[in-house]
């Protein structure tokens, strides 16, 4: 049996890359999505197991020490996110792709170590403007952390020309055709 390939979505806060992702995984199969670790609070709806592991900023240094992770970040401060090698290894020995969900510098240090194995693809937004608005209509974060969101997501979409695919989020269904199309030209 041949192993799985990794798929990387990612994209600033606000973008679409969930929506899409999640329109994958329920459209298709023989991908499954890449439960990442995290140390950020719980939104509500999320589960534990489902949509991250959550752990305490403790635990997930503990795996840094001991090179649990294909890729992580500490987004703001005690702020983890993180792929566990177990998770991808468990993904793929049984010849099913990962799907990923994650910030720009796991998604180009996944593509680092899997090569031509791994397919990153960049949602990008219509512009900052809508991004904004997006981010806003969530209601899930205090203006700090929106203006975190924003500030950040000035400088993830300069990295857009570094992934091998740049896919416009401008219409949530063609958005959501052209992820299929790009993961089955891939896997294929």
């Amino acid at each position: 049996m041949t192993k799985g390939k990794l798929i990387v979505f990612s994209a600033p806060s606000g973008a679409g890359k969930t929506t899409l992702v999640k329109h994958a995984l329920e459209t298709m199969e023989n991908i499954q999505f890449s439960i990442s670790c995290t140390t950020r609070e719980k939104r509500e709806g999320e589960e534990h197991g489902k949509d991250y592991y959550y752990i305490t900023p403790e635990e997930f240094k503990a795996k840094i020490a001991n090179d649990e992770f294909v890729e992580y970040e500490e987004v703001y401060t005690n702020n983890f996110y993180g792929t566990l090698k177990s998770e991808v290894e468990r993904i793929t020995k049984n010849g099913n792709s990962v799907i990923f969900d994650i910030d720009v510098v796991g998604a180009l240090n996944i593509k680092k170590i899997y090569g031509d194995e791994c397919l990153t693809v960049f949602v990008n937004p219509p512009s900052l403007e809508i991004l904004k608005e997006r981010l806003i209509s969530r209601n899930t974060e205090s203006e700090d952390k929106l203006k975190q969101r924003i500030d950040k997501a000035g400088i993830e979409m300069e990295t857009a020309p570094q992934f091998d695919i740049i896919l416009l989020n401008d219409d949530l269904d063609a958005a959501k055709k052209d992820t299929l199309k790009i993961i089955e030209n891939f896997i294929k």
